[in-house]
């Protein structure tokens, strides 16, 4: 289904570059065994999550339209979500942080489509169906925490971010999908870890996107909330993980308060985390996340904000205090005696906005050879952002007419004003043509023959982002990845191993005749004697339906042998008895 066709608010008022990045989900590619591993680990999950989930999460299933029974289809998602004003699409693993915030920030969850592999039952690398929807979907029901995620992804998208934090992506990326290639090369593995760990050893300075990912690390994806004695899961890589869920819970993993100091702590997706952070409420969150606000570019602007645009050598906005939005590659500007910026440089394709809508006439091509202005206030008159047209006629400055403008900085333009834009009151634009600028050295800034100079108006730089202004009119590529994930081609013994698991399901689901289910039982011992998850359903059904005991008996047999001859089963063949035994009770939760 294509996403033109949700009928979702949240996913119809998506920006278009923001819809490169979906994928349709395409339902009828799950298995019957990806549905039984869903079926898996979602009960496993209401059995245990029930008791130390933060309360919102077994309601919110149902918010979330999930069932236990299979993978959920991506509309009724859409159908459930819109109810609590958000929305879901489909997306091809991994996508990059600075577009992930956005969707965040648009209230849309982005949802891996693919599903992981039964032998990673308990946790993947990977971003899957389960850890997006099972994990983040169910707390977004909690208004205040939704608030949280929505306003984390308005702040994680104006953040700077470096040519080191694509890299890491990327690395992140390539891993994760060759960890869940059923055949891929162990060699290609171990060289993938090694160069995520050479990368993440060597970010140098952490870029505030780096800085924002560790925040949203541990809490989005591992925060706890409660006490340091008795705290609750409400991070989706912990709801979503049937492994370390329970681990985590063990003394072994510190408890820490969850305070601003969370932004020192990295983090590896690869292991499990050697400390989480407990958060007494989701206020405490959005506290936390205003305190690294206010030291990010976007909240200080001035030389520190430019001064992280030209490091992170992306495009970047700047915001005159006029209202003036200049977006471009910023390259270099010029500071004042007192530290202030007095002059700006963008290198390449400029552009002009006001609240975020491009000034018709001032896009990419008409600024394709960049753009330059001062900044401050003229000599003897002060800032002149908020004169109006009188007043600035009165001080020389009016159409049609030559004018002189002397910044106290000691830069000087002077030609013939062409155009004066006001925006709200504020004046925020000055067009010259045959015009000159030179610094306090007369070294020249801007020469006539360059053609017509359009000077920014404004007393200071209020704010530094990443990103054009208006990322539609700037036709701004959001990077995107060219590492596709890998799709299993199922040859003919995997397809047999299908149909069984199909037959077994549609037992379940019917309710019908249970006698087959023996010959189920011959063709996995006889052609497919690794599963287990099949094996585990078909006892299941037998013991609850009190049949066929000495059947049971024998499946019950092979699966304990197979937990001793494969420790890596253990855990997983035991929670399957155990949910056996005390059966979830589906209509208490959907």
């Amino acid at each position: 289904m294509n996403f033109n066709d949700f009928n979702n608010p949240q996913v119809a008022a998506l920006p278009g570059h923001l819809k490169q990045f979906i994928v349709d989900q395409h339902y009828e590619h799950y298995t019957p065994i990806d549905h039984a591993v869903w079926r898996y680990v979602m009960r496993q999950n209401y059995s245990y999550l029930k008791d130390v989930a933060y309360y919102p999460y077994i309601p919110g299933l149902t918010k979330a339209g999930l069932t236990i029974e299979r993978i959920p289809d991506l509309q009724e998602m859409n159908d459930a979500l819109a109810k609590i004003g958000w929305g879901a699409v489909t997306v091809d693993g991994f996508i990059p942080p600075a577009a992930f915030m956005e969707y965040q920030a648009c209230r849309v969850l982005v949802i891996a489509a693919d599903i992981r592999q039964s032998r990673h039952i308990e946790y993947t690398p990977a971003p899957d169906i389960i850890h997006e929807s099972a994990g983040h979907a169910p707390i977004i029901a909690d208004k205040d925490y939704h608030e949280y995620l929505s306003y984390f992804g308005s702040i994680g998208a104006k953040a700077m971010f470096s040519a080191q934090d694509f890299e890491l992506y990327e690395a992140i990326r390539t891993l994760s999908i060759l960890k869940e290639m059923p055949d891929a090369d162990p060699e290609q593995i171990k060289k993938a870890e090694e160069l995520l760990a050479y990368r993440q050893e060597n970010m140098g300075e952490p870029s505030e996107m780096a800085l924002l990912s560790r925040l949203h690390w541990w809490t989005v994806e591992y925060g706890l909330i409660g006490t340091l004695e008795n705290p609750k899961i409400y991070g989706a890589g912990l709801l979503s993980s049937i492994g370390e869920s329970a681990s985590c819970m063990t003394a072994g993993v510190k408890k820490l308060w969850y305070t601003i100091d969370a932004v020192n702590y990295s983090y590896d997706i690869t292991k499990t985390q050697p400390q989480l952070f407990v958060t007494p409420t989701f206020q405490n969150l959005i506290d936390v996340l205003e305190q690294f606000a206010n030291t990010m570019a976007f909240r200080r602007g001035g030389a520190y904000g430019l001064g992280k645009a030209v490091e992170s050598k992306n495009t970047c906005t700047v915001v005159y205090s006029s209202g003036l939005q200049v977006s471009g590659t910023v390259t270099e500007f010029k500071l004042d005696r007192d530290g202030q910026p007095c002059f700006i440089k963008i290198t390449g394709p400029a552009a002009l906005a006001v609240n975020n809508k491009q000034l018709k006439g001032h896009g990419k091509t008409y600024h394709r050879n960049g753009f330059s202005s001062p900044v401050g206030k003229l000599k003897n008159f002060g800032p002149i952002e908020d004169l109006d047209v009188a007043e600035l006629e009165s001080i020389g400055i009016s159409i049609n007419q030559n004018a002189v403008l002397n910044f106290e900085s000691g830069i000087t333009v002077k030609g013939k004003v062409k155009g004066i834009l006001e925006n709200e009151g504020k004046t925020s634009l000055i067009t010259f043509a045959d015009c000159t600028v030179t610094d306090h050295n007369d070294t020249i800034l801007f020469d006539p023959s360059w053609g017509v100079y359009d000077m920014a108006v404004g007393q200071h730089v209020t704010s530094v982002f990443c990103g054009a202004a208006d990322k539609e009119a700037f036709e701004e590529a959001v990077y995107k990845s060219k590492t596709a994930t890998h799709h299993v081609e199922y040859d003919f013994k995997s397809k047999e191993l299908h149909k069984l698991y199909k037959q077994v399901r549609d037992c379940r689901q019917k309710q019908g005749d249970y006698g087959f289910l023996g010959n189920v039982w011959l063709k996995l011992q006889k052609d497919h004697h690794d599963d287990w998850l099949c094996a585990l359903e078909i006892l299941e059904l037998l013991e609850h339906e009190d049949i066929e005991p000495l059947l049971a008996s024998d499946i019950r047999n092979f699966l304990q042998q197979k937990a001793k001859d494969q420790p890596e089963l253990k855990k997983l063949i035991d929670d399957g008895f155990y949910l056996i035994a005390h059966p979830v009770e589906q209509k208490l939760v959907f």
